[in-house]
């Protein structure tokens, strides 16, 4: 497995070492031991999360903030993504800062998603199946997030707007700019 750095401090790309031959492939998703290694921190998941959408699907952008704050490692089972990351650490170098990546079912990366930060995905293709490790339990009550349209993140979420399919929730999250994070 490789660990990869990202602009943003504490975010990482993850990509595994994949064997294949004339049966599949076979590949260590993750391992604790050598995340800890190579980045110093840690990378103890207690729930895994599933998430299947359609093409369009935006969702985004969320937090657990406080104590159930988490961390995630994402990935793309099925289909492709544009996975976001913002930096919402008021006392990091990075925050306000976004990074994205495209996560495959084919190209097998992974995102590592620091505590403090926003996250949301993109769906580009026309199903999706998503994975989400964190190392926290949720806790409705520590709900957090941005409105994914925020004028001073501009992010580019690679969908023509009249495509783009939101839920309830995620149209009426606050602007960055008036967050206190």
């Amino acid at each position: 497995m490789k660990i990869k750095s990202t602009p943003l401090k504490d975010c990482y790309i993850i990509e595994p070492t994949v064997f294949e031959d004339d049966r599949g492939y076979f590949y260590e998703k993750f391992n604790e031991q050598t995340f800890k290694e190579l980045t110093g921190m840690n990378g103890h998941f207690v729930q895994d999360n599933i998430s299947k959408s359609s093409y369009g699907v935006l969702r985004g952008l969320h937090l657990q903030k406080g104590a159930k704050a988490q961390a995630k490692l994402v990935s793309c089972l099925e289909g492709k993504v544009l996975d976001v990351a913002v930096d919402l650490r008021a006392d990091s170098p990075t925050f306000g800062k976004w990074f994205s990546i495209e996560l495959t079912a084919e190209n097998k990366l992974q995102l590592y998603v620091p505590r403090g930060f926003g996250h949301g995905f993109s769906v580009l293709s026309e199903t999706a199946i998503f994975s989400y490790k964190c190392d926290n339990y949720y806790d409705k009550a520590s709900e957090g997030g941005v409105l994914w349209n925020d004028a001073d993140l501009n992010i580019d979420w690679q969908l023509p707007l009249e495509d783009i399919i939101l839920s309830e929730k995620d149209k009426v999250q606050s602007m960055f700019s008036l967050k206190n994070f």
